[in-house]
């Protein structure tokens, strides 16, 4: 580390000059006289108590306050497990002011009867991020993973389950700090396994530091799953139930022991549904008409199991081990018939009964080790070793039988039977390195990663005395990816109330593709090898200021580069043939999508927040339709040319007495361009988007809280070329608590209106075609959680800072009657 230290480039020596400011400083000290780590020092106005400005303490119980106006002051210091303590009055000028020690007095009397609760704001802004906290909310019960993020502020979600956010795809999903690597239609079955009871928070980072990876165009989404930091024994289950058009069932169950030396946790839920889609489409291609309505059912059997280990084997050093995974069963039964109608003269030719059944599994394991170490000087190393296997079974029975227009008389008929076994395993190793330098916080880190997938194709011709493998037809898609990466971070406070922080990152990135199997050739079959290779380096810097001479009025700019790679679906030049008339092929050519991003943040008195966001994305991804043998259409992914895009995100919580209100508005422009070839095959779209959130919230007393939530999301346009129609609901719910504060009951009801429901246009390559769709409309939810074991206060919140509770109060007091009084 200290090589790497002397190696750092100059630039940083230059960023990172030292300043002197007027200051005020203190020290503050346990009974023994020891400096207290973490304790929350307020500088209060002697006039009406007010907040000027908060701070928390370093690791020797040293703390410091810059560029304070002139005034008189008293210091507040709170510590958990202390008595608070207040300074006298002081008059501050322009001086350096060292304030006398402050001791702090452990807190006498009985706590075991003390009990932590304390309630989350729906939303918070921050300066890097936006954080959703989805625990304790009425209406998530009874939701997975995927529809919380339907739910999100900015965030949206096609047809297809894609995840845009801010109206730019390339999302990426993190689960605990962790990158999946999964992607599509694997990402959104994973997400749909994953309950709404395991999650504590939603994450939504959008120019991320030189710290992340660098993957994810649109920014970062992470999903931070609850875990327990009480002192003891203790945990909580919970139990739902769902009805929709069929019932729903989940279950969960958390455990945790924590003493000084070690804390040992543990979850496990199970999940039951049945789900139905309704699903109606038409095309319109040359002289032909086709219409269709599916029925979509999916049975989803879900088992998530956790098993944690933290060994705190010093007051320094942290050792940590993590197991996870997931048990996923998924059966997919589409039945509806296909019509065909001659355009001409409107007359129905034929009909095509593809009604078919795809058996799923998708089986995940995950391992951590990590090691923490902490030191005095504000140094800090965090090493992380992670493993991750997913295996992927699919299974599907396809028949394919067409009639006469009268329905009964069949025509002739094609089935088959594809089994798809895909295998990926990953494997990552990172370190980061943390110390204070020349005023501020440098930082430093590398990172090695490798993804090996193995999809194995086969497709089978059904007849009635078995099935024989049709080679042809036939594919083996093997991917595998190296990413190796460094990055340096800095940042600093500045006099005159500025802050500052700024990145570099290079990724160097080793891909290739394997596609292997037969081609008919004239002399016969013979095996094809369409292997690919690339090898390339990127640069990506990321910087950001704050202006933060008063906290009531806050200003962040912030600028990124990011990449979206493409996956590895989207890459096998395989035709896979999805009914007689559909067919979807990779594009070996696909190259990864950049965006440029840079975001203007205001937050005023801590709750009203404002932030414009303009980007310029370059190749981005597109799904192409496109057409074969005149009648048949394949789709495949290319790169448009440009994306440019402007976001405005409003959000703004409110609170008077019982009653608590918060809203957030997302706005976007878009505008699409792209040359594919002249005519018809050009793109050049431009759309303005709108998604609104809002939570409307009152305690009714005795321990009873009801719930109003609302979300629309305008027209849009999905993957560059569909463009969708407005779409909303609107749920509420009612909790009561039980079990002496101990538990919660939890009734809510989904899209009271059956609003929810998706439809798009598409207008390409002569090819028109429409889509609509809607899953189970309205859906009754109940459920009941409860917690047992200990729930006292004790010294393991001792690392927790108070400085995020003495902000909320600050925020309490500011909010009676709104902003601006």
């Amino acid at each position: 580390m200290r090589k790497l230290l002397k190696g750092l480039p100059i630039v940083l020596l230059f960023l990172a000059n030292a300043v002197s400011a007027q200051q005020i400083k203190g020290i503050v000290q346990n009974e023994k006289g020891k400096g207290l780590k973490k304790a929350t020092v307020s500088l209060l106005q002697a006039k009406d108590s007010s907040i000027a400005k908060l701070t928390a303490t370093d690791n020797d119980g040293a703390f410091v306050f810059d560029m304070v106006q002139s005034g008189k002051y008293l210091i507040k210091t709170s510590f958990v497990g202390y008595q608070p303590a207040f300074t006298s009055v002081f008059t501050f000028t322009n001086n350096t002011i060292n304030l006398p020690v402050i001791s702090l007095d452990k807190t006498t009397g009985d706590l075991a009867g003390v009990v932590v609760s304390s309630k989350k704001p729906i939303l918070e802004v921050k300066a890097d991020k936006m954080i959703l906290n989805v625990e304790g909310t009425i209406n998530a019960v009874g939701n997975d993973a995927l529809e919380l993020l339907r739910r999100s502020p900015g965030v949206m979600i096609d047809k297809d389950d894609n995840i845009s956010l801010a109206g730019k795809n390339g999302v990426r999903i993190y689960i605990d700090g962790k990158p999946s690597p999964l992607s599509g239609a694997d990402l959104a079955n994973f997400l749909k396994g994953l309950q709404s009871s395991q999650i504590a928070s939603i994450e939504i980072i959008t120019n991320p530091s030189a710290k992340y990876d660098a993957a994810g165009n649109a920014g970062i989404i992470n999903l931070r799953l609850k875990k327990n930091q009480i002192f003891g024994t203790n945990g909580s289950a919970n139990l739902g139930y769902v009805q929709g058009v069929y019932p729903k069932f989940d279950g969960g169950l958390n455990l945790n022991y924590r003493n000084k030396k070690i804390n040992l946790y543990g979850s496990y839920t199970y999940s039951n549904k049945k789900n139905q889609f309704d699903i109606s489409s038409t095309k319109s291609q040359l002289d032909t008409f086709f219409s269709q309505h599916n029925k979509m059912i999916i049975k989803n059997e879900t088992n998530n199991y956790k098993v944690g280990l933290d060994i705190f084997m010093s007051n320094k050093s942290t050792l940590g081990a993590v197991v996870s995974g997931n048990l996923n069963t998924m059966n997919f039964f589409t039945s509806g018939p296909m019509y065909f109608t001659y355009e001409p003269n409107n007359t129905l030719v034929k009909i095509l009964d593809a009604s078919n059944e795809n058996k799923r599994t998708q089986n995940n394991f995950n391992a951590n080790l990590n090691y923490r170490y902490d030191v005095k000087g504000g140094k800090s190393l965090g090493i992380d070793a992670d493993y991750s296997n997913f295996k992927i079974n699919s299974n599907q029975y396809q028949p394919n039988i067409y009639y006469m227009a009268d329905g009964t008389t069949e025509i002739n008929r094609a089935i088959y039977n594809m089994i798809a076994p895909t295998d990926i395993d990953l494997g990552s190793l990172k370190a980061d390195y943390e110390q204070d330098f020349k005023g501020g916080k440098l930082g430093f880190g590398a990172k090695a990663a490798i993804v090996n997938t193995d999809n194995d194709f086969q497709r089978y011709n059904v007849y009635g005395s078995g099935k024989v493998l049709d080679t042809l037809k036939s594919n083996r898609f093997e991917y595998n990816e190296n990413i190796n990466a460094l990055y340096v971070n800095y940042n600093k406070q500045l006099k005159k109330g500025v802050m500052f922080q700024v990145g570099l990152r290079a990724e160097n990135t080793h891909s290739k593709g394997t596609s292997t199997g037969f081609k008919e050739t004239g002399s016969g079959m013979v095996p094809y090898d369409s292997s690919f290779k690339r090898t390339y380096t990127d640069l990506f810097p990321s910087a950001a200021v704050t202006f933060n001479k008063n906290p009531m009025k806050q200003l962040t700019i912030s600028y990124s580069r990011r990449i979206d790679r493409p996956a590895y679906q989207d890459l096998n030049p395989f035709e896979f043939k999805l009914n007689e008339y559909a067919y979807m092929k990779g594009n070996t050519e696909l190259k990864p999508q950049y965006t440029n991003s840079l975001d203007f943040t205001y937050v005023y008195k801590f709750r009203l927040t404002t932030k414009l966001t303009l980007s310029h994305v370059s190749d981005i991804f597109a799904q192409i339709p496109d057409t074969i043998e005149k009648t048949k259409g394949f789709l495949t992914k290319k790169n448009l040319a440009t994306q440019n895009l402007v976001a405005l995100n409003v959000s703004y919580p409110f609170q008077y007495k019982k009653y608590s209100f918060f809203a957030n508005v997302n706005a976007n422009y878009s505008h699409y361009k792209a040359n594919l070839g002249g005519g018809d095959r050009n793109v050049n779209q431009e759309v303005f988007s709108t998604v609104f959130y809002m939570q409307n919230s009152y305690d009714f007393g005795k321990g009873w809280k009801g719930e109003l939530t609302g979300l629309y999301l305008s027209p849009s346009v999905w993957q560059g070329l569909i463009r969708s129609k407005a779409m909303g609901s609107v749920d509420i719910g009612l909790q009561k608590t039980i079990f002496k504060g101990n538990g919660n009951i939890k009734f809510a009801v989904s899209d009271i209106f059956k609003t929810m429901k998706w439809g798009g246009t598409t207008d390409f390559t002569g090819v028109y075609a429409t889509f609509n769709g809607h899953g189970e409309l309205p859906q009754y939810k109940l459920n009941l959680s409860f917690r047992f074991g200990n729930s006292k206060v004790k010294a393991a919140r001792k690392h927790e800072s108070g400085l995020e509770k003495e902000r909320k109060r600050a925020e309490e007091k500011d909010q009676q009657g709104g902003i601006g009084q």
